[in-house]
């Protein structure tokens, strides 16, 4: 053992600096606060958003409208995309599952069926909505609609 290669026992020194212990220690006076301001005082804490006094960012951009949050989105499925999907797979029940396999929907989704285009096979539909349009031209060809 020699002096180059002495170290101080385990768990002898400090790591943290100790501030405001007086001018000697060297973190005295403003214990490395600085002078004045918000940031110099006890019990300071930064608000969120706050940006010095300059008007905060969720203040100065403009808000329009808002989100319902009992908003029910619906997947809308046409009667002619039905009409396809019954000529090219020979359905004559088209629900959910249908829907879900042949990629037309995802398994948490609420279907409403649409009115646009025609439907010209007789078929049973099953959704969570129809459209009064979709439902009378369903039932026109002799088919059913039922809600579920």
């Amino acid at each position: 053992m020699d002096l180059s290669n002495l170290k101080p026992a385990p768990n002898s020194t400090r790591t943290n600096k100790r501030l405001g212990r007086g001018q000697g220690s060297g973190r005295g006076g403003t214990s490395t606060r600085g002078h004045k301001g918000a940031k110099s005082r006890s019990g300071y804490s930064k608000k969120f958003g706050f940006e010095g006094g300059q008007m905060p960012l969720y203040r100065r951009v403009p808000k329009f409208g808002f989100k319902n949050l009992n908003r029910v989105q619906y997947r809308g499925i046409n009667i002619d995309t039905l009409q396809k999907l019954a000529d090219a797979k020979k359905l004559t029940v088209i629900d959910i599952d249908a829907l879900i396999t042949n990629g037309l929907a995802d398994k948490n989704d609420l279907i409403k069926i649409l009115g646009r285009g025609e439907l010209i096979s007789k078929l049973e539909v099953k959704a969570h909505a129809f459209t009064a349009k979709a439902k009378s031209e369903i039932e026109a060809k002799g088919g059913v609609a039922t809600k579920i």
